[in-house]
């Protein structure tokens, strides 16, 4: 495959695995199995008939809507019977090219399910031998072609600022900060911190025994030990470390056995001097299936959250994309891309890719009508379609108005500028045509609503205040909290 097509089977790796499932997309599409995408078809390598056949009765529907969503098609789908060596190429292809689209926030991984044979991301660095007494170049799950994120390529902001600079501690003094945890939603950046923690770590001290793995890999490796593989192993394995990553804590939750392993383990580590660092989508407060032992440790440390980004930070996402893409943006795709795509960072990837699939198909450079026209679809599908009358009741309510204000010609800035985002936010959340907007918001000409989006954009450009009747927001945070009232944010 060329770059570009390689850049889109990732594309389409990180949209399936949002539609089937982390656990279901390791299971059936991890190593072993490979996506090749040629233009007009999508080929699909699969390590025998059982695949193929579960994969095309259960998976088509989701196979096809990942399409759609990179591409703006559903392609030719067809099936190939992958010899021995083709898998193990296709397993370091998968491991090599898993950083995701949110490896500009956050970087997806490709952790094998429970019931195969786990794989660690990452061996003890330095060491000649694994504990187990193999060579890392041949123990399972080894990935010589993996590529972790770095610091370098993490777009900072207010929603990140204490992450990033306590993960910058963490790997330049491992263990001032620790335990050190981070919390937040998906696709905000805690897996790309953590890769970038475990590179820094690695540059710093290439002989430091450096462990980087997934919770649910974590439980999958101490069961195989219980079961016969044998706990002393496992034990030298993870507690001897000066580096330990532990991603998707949630996974725990409920596994009582596992989480009081982890409890020794963290205890060994932090007696050791260690570097431990987690990451979960809810800090551990509300970890309630934990247990307090563990929930107790991880508190112990630095806790840090990570907020969804905001208009700032999505420029700079976009931007980061498409250089890694190399697809040439002109500014006013960017701002509208960074403006609409808000929900993941992994939908900006999805946007990028797309577009620049339109334009080469199309042999059109990139412009905001393209833009406007490849995208339509994904954006009417990343936004929850509501009511003009929801965002006029949701903007009253955010800023203290009476709905009628929003009707009238009044031109006082506590009024006009609540007025001018309702109508930005009814192009972004409606599919109501401009002339609809305007007659609805004060029978406004369709020119007045254009107007209108374009001042709200260029405040969002310059993370300008509104003044309103009850407080004084940015324009990002009065974004944000209409949203949270209708639900879409």
């Amino acid at each position: 495959m060329t770059t570009d097509d390689t850049d889109i089977v990732l594309a389409l790796r990180v949209a399936l695995a949002d539609r089937v499932g982390k656990e279901r997309f390791d299971l059936w599409f991890g190593p072993g199995v490979r996506l090749d995408y040629a233009g007009r078809g999508l080929t699909i390598g699969v390590p025998n008939r059982f695949f193929r056949d579960w994969i095309q009765a259960n998976f088509r529907k989701q196979i096809e809507a990942a399409c759609l969503e990179v591409l703006g098609k559903a392609p030719a789908l067809s099936f190939r019977m992958e010899a021995a060596a083709d898998r193990e190429a296709s397993a370091a292809e998968s491991t090599g090219s898993g950083q995701s689209a949110d490896s500009t926030q956050s970087a997806g991984s490709s952790e094998t399910a429970e019931s195969t044979q786990p794989a660690l991301r990452v061996v003890s660095a330095g060491d000649k031998s694994a504990p187990d007494g193999r060579t890392p170049q041949r123990r399972a799950g080894f990935q010589p072609r993996r590529r972790f994120a770095s610091f370098a390529s993490f777009v900072p902001g207010k929603a990140n600022r204490l992450a990033l600079a306590s993960a910058e501690i963490a790997a330049r003094k491992p263990g001032e900060l620790t335990p050190l945890f981070f919390h937040g939603p998906t696709s905000v950046g805690k897996t790309h911190l953590l890769e970038a923690i475990y590179s820094a770590a690695r540059k710093r001290s290439p002989q430091s025994r450096t462990v980087y793995l997934s919770a649910e890999q974590f439980t999958t490796q101490f069961l195989e030990a219980l079961r016969g593989s044998g706990l002393p192993s496992f034990r030298r394995r993870y507690r001897g470390v000066a580096l330990l990553i532990i991603d998707d804590l949630q996974f725990l939750t409920g596994k009582r056995a596992t989480q009081i392993e982890l409890l020794h383990t963290i205890d060994a580590v932090l007696q050791e001097g260690g570097q431990l660092v987690f990451a979960a989508d809810r800090p551990p407060n509300e970890l309630a299936g934990l247990g307090p032992e563990l929930t107790t440790r991880l508190q112990s440390g630095m806790v840090c959250p990570i907020e969804t980004p905001d208009y700032a930070m999505r420029l700079g996402i976009v931007a980061e994309m498409a250089k890694r893409l190399k697809v040439a943006l002109p500014e006013d795709v960017r701002q509208m891309i960074a403006s609409k795509v808000t929900t993941h960072a992994r939908e900006i990837s999805g946007a990028l890719c797309r577009l620049r699939a339109t334009s080469e198909a199309l042999g059109e450079p990139i412009t905001l009508a393209l833009a406007e026209e490849a995208l339509g679809e994904l954006l009417r599908h990343t936004c929850r379609v509501v009511r003009l009358h929801e965002i006029e009741r949701a903007v009253c309510d955010t800023f203290g108005l009476e709905p009628s204000s929003l009707h009238s010609n009044g031109k006082a800035k506590r009024v006009s500028h609540p007025r001018m985002l309702a109508m930005w936010l009814a192009r972004k959340h409606t599919r109501a045509a401009l002339s609809e907007i305007g007659q609805y918001f004060g029978r406004r000409s369709h020119s007045t609503v254009l107007s209108a989006q374009k001042r709200v954009e260029s405040w969002m450009a310059r993370d300008e205040q509104l003044d309103t009747a009850e407080r004084a927001w940015t324009v990002d945070e009065a974004i944000r909290q209409v949203e949270r009232r209708l639900a879409v944010g």
